[in-house]
């Protein structure tokens, strides 16, 4: 059933070549037959129409059946696509060209020698003239054979000329570019230039290049970076961040962060969020990015040193009520510890007395409630978890492993207690944003479970916050 439906279109063509040939050759019986003069005008009119009609039929024959080829072609390569109508609109015009040569000479009796001088005459001033414009169709003709790209893919051309193709015509490819704005290149130009096709929907990886003090030990540079990634993946899921040390120039150690992204159109933007969490993570680190200078100390905040523990007290809210005094206290009984990856750094439901500050790389928090895990939560620097095992003892709520090496501050009971006992007025405002702090998680985890527990009131909290401490 397939074959003859293939041959189908060219039913038509192919009788009129066989009756148009016929009636040519027997134009002058038929004449007689109709009572007139074999050799008159009426009898030679209808041999012409009858010569013009058969050639004419076969090059309709030779256009059809040149496209059925192409259909073929298309299937036995798995193209996917058919190939693009520019080829066959070509052969058409060349067929019908031929064909109208061939009526000349043979039909009407024109010499053909003077015919082909005339043409190729023609031919040579018509395409000196439009040869721009015959060298943009002909590369539109062999890009859309090779099918390097198709429309809705984002490519990169010429230079400046980046964008989603939205047309590809005979001459020109039309694009939109991330700005909105349309661009036409010729397909010459395309041809002539090096081609980069970020398909439709395809992710691919995108490189941030980051120049660092080479004096910064490249496993805390790993650990910043890649936990600053992962904060940018909040807002793009599945960038999958990497780092390499690519060289050391003009006194910086360059590092490679790489990330996937989910489509051209959306690089610029996982880019901004990439570069943008790194030179904040930098900043919290006390470090910036190397000057293109040979400078060869370690660039850092004026009054922030190495374990910054001070520093992150003072951007957590739980501490922000505390006098300078007590928070230079506090700080000085901060524990530093170097969790590797991979490593769990609380367990849920275990009983726990202390608080951890993030203060370099990224955690895993992971919650199992009712039976079922929630999904997994991350951490980034300046963080802070298990402040209510600290404040009231309770077993830890959630299970905080390292997605990546990272760096923690832990403030135990026993750190906290002379404080509070110096200061007692501190633990209603502790109690206060606790208080607030619960009913924030309370209501973000009404999204994930139909039944989440109930933020405790702050009297609730003061309560158990001085009975722990006992306080009274």
């Amino acid at each position: 059933m397939e074959r003859p439906a293939q041959i189908r279109p060219l039913i038509g063509p192919a009788l009129l070549v066989l009756g148009g040939f016929l009636l040519h050759a027997q134009a002058p019986d038929l004449a007689g037959h109709l009572g007139l003069a074999p050799d008159g005008a009426a009898a030679l009119v209808l041999g012409q129409a009858a010569g013009i009609g058969a050639w004419l039929g076969l090059a309709w024959t030779g256009a059809r059946l040149f496209d059925l080829l192409l259909r073929r072609a298309a299937r036995v390569t798995r193209r996917g696509a058919p190939y693009p109508r520019l080829l066959s609109d070509m052969v058409r015009a060349v067929l019908f060209a031929a064909a109208v040569a061939v009526i000349l000479a043979t039909v009407f009796g024109q010499p053909a020698l003077g015919l082909v001088t005339t043409s190729s005459v023609a031919v040579a001033v018509v395409g000196f003239a439009l040869r721009n414009i015959i060298s943009d169709l002909f590369s539109g003709l062999a890009l859309g054979i090779d099918a390097p790209y198709r429309i809705g893919d984002w490519i990169e051309t010429a230079e400046g000329s980046a964008g989603r193709v939205t047309e590809i015509g005979w001459r020109v490819t039309r694009l939109l570019t991330r700005e909105g704005v349309a661009v036409t290149v010729p397909n010459g130009l395309v041809a002539a230039h090096r081609l980069v096709n970020f398909g439709a929907a395809t992710r691919f990886r995108a490189t941030l290049r980051l120049p660092l003090d080479p004096a910064l030990p490249v496993e805390r540079a790993r650990r910043i970076l890649i936990a600053a990634a992962l904060e940018a993946e909040r807002r793009f899921p599945g960038l999958s961040p990497d780092l390499h040390l690519q060289e050391f120039t003009e006194g910086a150690a360059v590092y490679m962060l790489r990330f996937s992204v989910p489509d051209y159109g959306q690089e610029a933007a996982c880019r901004d969020a990439v570069a943008a969490a790194a030179l904040r993570a930098l900043h919290r680190a006390g470090l910036a990015p190397a000057r293109p200078a040979r400078h060869l100390h370690l660039e850092r905040a004026p009054a922030a040193p190495p374990a910054a523990g001070d520093a992150l007290l003072r951007r957590i809210p739980l501490f922000a009520g505390f006098p300078e005094e007590e928070r230079q206290a506090l700080e000085t009984m901060l524990r530093e510890r170097l969790v590797p990856r991979g490593e769990t750094i609380v367990r849920q439901g275990e009983a726990g007395d202390s608080l951890f500050l993030l203060a370099e790389g990224a955690l895993e928090v992971r919650v199992l409630r009712d039976g079922r895990e929630l999904p997994p939560n991350r951490m980034g620097p300046g963080e802070v978890f298990g402040e209510m095992s600290l404040l009231t003892g309770q077993p830890r709520s959630a299970t905080v492993l390292a997605a990546t090496e990272a760096v923690v501050f832990e403030l135990r009971r026993e750190h906290l207690d002379p404080v509070l006992r110096r200061r007692p007025e501190l633990a209603e405002s502790l109690a206060a944003i606790m208080a607030g702090r619960q009913a924030r998680n309370a209501s973000a985890a009404a999204a994930d479970s139909p039944a989440p527990a109930e933020a405790p009131e702050r009297e609730a909290l003061l309560g158990r916050l001085r009975a722990f401490f006992r306080m009274g």
